[in-house]
């Protein structure tokens, strides 16, 4: 039971004081998505930081390709659009470091299956050693659909709605319920 939504509690799952609402499975509270990171959307958490990182990677290539290789008179900055160039290069240095860490970190919490809320606690409690998640599966992130799928930003379909979450919608068991009953 949530001590401040006074609501059922799933297992893994953490209150978020931005978002008022308890999240399953919640890795964090994301100002870049405005929304807190967990089961049900951290595959398009993770593919926010993929698109990203390859943008400013794109963008550093060309920028880099421009100054190294392009030796024509017509490919000199001057002026302000060189200084435009020299911050869009610090920036997406930066991007591509900080979503790297970023993207490091999701995996690690996909590998050992503890979200960084649980991780910073059991660090806390000194009981990092204790803890034993089971990791998570690829469906468990990425659905059952094909694998076309997998890198377009839909939600995923899991294989076991119920075991994703933590949790089951009483709607979700009565149109299952439903279903089941007209087909007998």
């Amino acid at each position: 039971m949530c001590r401040a939504c006074k609501a059922y509690k799933p297992p893994n799952s953490h209150h978020c004081r931005i978002c008022n609402r308890c999240v399953s499975r919640m890795d964090h509270h994301c100002p870049w998505m405005n929304n807190c990171i967990g089961a049900a959307n951290l595959k398009s958490f993770i593919l926010f930081l993929v698109y990203t990182w390859i943008g400013s990677a794109f963008a550093l290539m060309i920028f880099g390709c421009n100054y190294f290789l392009c030796q024509d008179k017509s490919c000199e900055f001057e002026g302000v659009l060189i200084q435009l160039v020299r911050a869009m290069t610090v920036i997406c240095t930066g991007s591509i470091l900080f979503v790297s860490s970023m993207l490091a970190n999701v995996v690690f919490g996909v590998i050992t299956g503890s979200g960084t809320i649980d991780r910073l606690k059991s660090k806390i409690a000194r009981t990092e050693d204790e803890a034993d998640y089971p990791p998570l599966e690829f469906e468990e992130v990425f659905g059952v659909g094909s694998w076309m799928t997998w890198f377009l930003p839909i939600d995923p379909t899991f294989p076991d709605h119920d075991k994703v979450l933590g949790f089951s919608m009483p709607q979700r068991l009565l149109r299952e319920g439903n279903e089941n009953t007209s087909v007998c």
